[in-house]
């Protein structure tokens, strides 16, 4: 593990794109290293590589495979330490105003716009004595179940992610997704009940998607929702998987699936372009995706596995922009929704040392 971590801050110093990620469950962390500082983008994804697609999709980056140097090594399962301390929530002005945009959602909703809308929020914190492959690696060993990642290029940035929703893998013609939604603070008590809002917006996310892939899919399956847990929060999932037809493409289906109603809402345009209106604030790579396209280096077969950029921060000098969002149905309360950002920000305020 240090050496492809030594290799990673080799690259950070010498303003070299790289990328370092895990994917769920796994004892491999890959690292593509390129080796020029151009900013390639995705055409058409039928490239191969790293890909890093912003929320609107106007940013499609790539680590290119035949551009990067590659690495693969098993990691050892290890304690970290975290700072257990008690967190400042933000001042009341940021509280009151992401309550009143969430009460915004919801008399639209109830104006029948649309059943539901993701809002989300910006927080900044100020960081002290910040080391990316350090906070990388906390990740790594604090979140085993998510897709870990740590993303930099000098012409996009540095962004850092745990995130449990994937988005699409890919291999020939089978694929495979999923419907999160529902969001819980884990209490210790192995016993999960969900209420009406969060079962419903389960079911509208579900239902979305397997609707959108029956016009690429010769098949598709489901199974019963079921609680899953990432870090300190239960969310309601539900498998989708099936075979496309042989005149889909990866691109086809990349589109109708994000942004998923998990991270935009139900009808996707109609709630976009409320997010795009009311949130005040660009989303940038926030719910965006990423992941491997079309690799060949992660398995024996080319395949991709793409993520929804969630429980992410973007760094930019010595402060970490935060992001997180809530799912808004008919059903929501204000003041619940703030307490659900402020419990997801801690997925990564566990691992900085901030003021």
């Amino acid at each position: 593990m240090e050496a492809i971590l030594d290799k990673a801050k080799n690259q950070l110093e010498q303003s070299l794109p790289f990328v370092l990620y895990c994917k769920p469950n796994s004892d491999m962390v890959i690292g593509l290293f390129q080796q020029n500082d151009e900013l390639y983008k995705v055409e058409d994804f039928t490239e191969k590589g790293f890909a890093f697609v912003s929320f609107d999709g106007n940013q499609t980056y790539l680590i290119p495979e035949n551009q990067s140097e590659i690495v693969g090594v098993i990691w050892d399962k290890k304690k970290v330490d975290v700072l257990e301390r008690e967190f400042k929530e933000p001042n009341g002005a940021t509280k009151n105003n992401f309550e009143r945009l969430v009460a915004k959602g919801i008399q639209a909703i109830e104006n029948d716009e649309f059943k539901k809308v993701v809002l989300s929020r910006k927080e900044t914190v100020d960081l002290v004595d910040f080391d990316l492959v350090t906070t990388f690696e906390k990740l790594v060993q604090l979140y085993p179940a998510t897709f870990v990642y740590c993303f930099f290029h000098p012409k996009v940035g540095i962004w850092l992610g745990a995130t449990p929703e994937q988005l699409l893998k890919a291999n020939v013609n089978v694929f495979e997704t999923m419907a999160l939604a529902g969001t819980q603070k884990d209490n210790g008590s192995g016993e999960i009940v969900w209420d009406k809002k969060e079962k419903e917006e389960q079911q509208y996310v579900t239902d979305y998607i397997v609707s959108a892939l029956q016009g690429v899919a010769l098949e598709v399956s489901v199974t019963k929702p079921y609680s899953v847990k990432a870090g300190s929060i239960w969310h309601i999932k539900t498998d989708i998987w099936g075979v496309l037809n042989s005149n889909s493409s990866l691109q086809q289906v990349i589109n109708l699936l994000h942004p998923t109603p998990a991270v935009c809402g139900l009808p996707k345009d109609q709630s976009k372009a409320f997010i795009l209106e009311n949130e005040n604030y660009g989303r940038s790579f926030y719910t965006g995706f990423l992941g491997e396209l079309n690799s060949s280096f992660a398995t024996d077969s080319v395949s991709s596995n793409l993520f929804v950029n969630l429980r992410c921060m973007q760094i930019v000098d010595s402060q970490a922009y935060l992001y997180m969002g809530c799912g808004i149905t008919k059903d929501s309360i204000p003041e619940k929704e703030w307490s659900e950002s402020i419990n997801k920000s801690m997925t990564m305020k566990r691992v900085l040392d901030f003021r």
